[in-house]
């Protein structure tokens, strides 16, 4: 029932941002069909986990979210249910990062935004170090995420979405070996895995 669910919301979803939003997904077979996977993207608006994870249809993504949005009990429910995981935003949290290698050695797929919290203006914020310690002990294909479009159709000020505001596109990189990253220290392979991500949103911002 897990799986049925989650399936019939990926397609709600995404016919919603089909609908309202011009959802565009390219290249989204670039993900692995199998093994454990990081998705690393961009974070511009609460649209970015479904936008991203929702738009991969070939398999299941997991999430990791701050662990406020877990208060309101419906809310977290759902969120919990279609694979989310609470994390301490501001602070680190190392039973969230042992969560998360745990169930990226079983195999799954995990994205992750490494600037920490929404960008306030749209554009790509510094990456946090936590994101090389998941590169470091999970042996897993890293995928770039850029997504354009969300900023402008749910800014960080505003509490709602403004529906046919923008279209949304998303762009899915090339898979990186997580041990090829990091051969070099933990600052060059995330100022790496930056630029990629950059250079995949500013893909996305040219395709909208």
């Amino acid at each position: 029932m897990h799986l049925v669910f989650y399936d019939l919301c990926r397609e709600t979803v995404l016919w919603y941002f089909r609908i309202f939003h011009r959802l565009r997904r390219v290249d989204v077979m670039n993900i692995p069909r199998e093994g454990p996977v990081l998705l690393v993207a961009n974070h511009q608006s609460f649209y970015d986990p479904p936008a991203i994870g929702g738009g991969v249809r070939h398999r299941h993504a997991d999430f990791l979210a701050r662990a406020s949005l877990f208060k309101f009990k419906p809310f977290g429910w759902l969120i919990s249910t279609l694979n989310s995981s609470p994390i301490k935003q501001g602070a680190g949290d190392a039973g969230a990062m042992k969560a998360t290698i745990a169930k990226m050695k079983n195999g799954r797929m995990m994205l992750v935004f490494p600037e920490g919290s929404r960008s306030p203006d749209g554009e790509l914020q510094p990456f946090q170090r936590g994101a090389a310690v998941l590169l470091k002990r999970a042996h897993c294909q890293v995928v770039p995420v850029g997504i354009a479009g969300a900023y402008e159709a749910w800014p960080r000020r505003r509490k709602l979405p403004i529906p046919f505001r923008d279209k949304i596109v998303v762009c899915y990189g090339e898979p990186i070996a997580s041990d090829e990253l990091m051969k070099e220290s933990a600052e060059m392979a995330l100022a790496h895995l930056r630029e990629r991500v950059e250079a995949l949103h500013q893909k996305a911002e040219s395709m909208r």
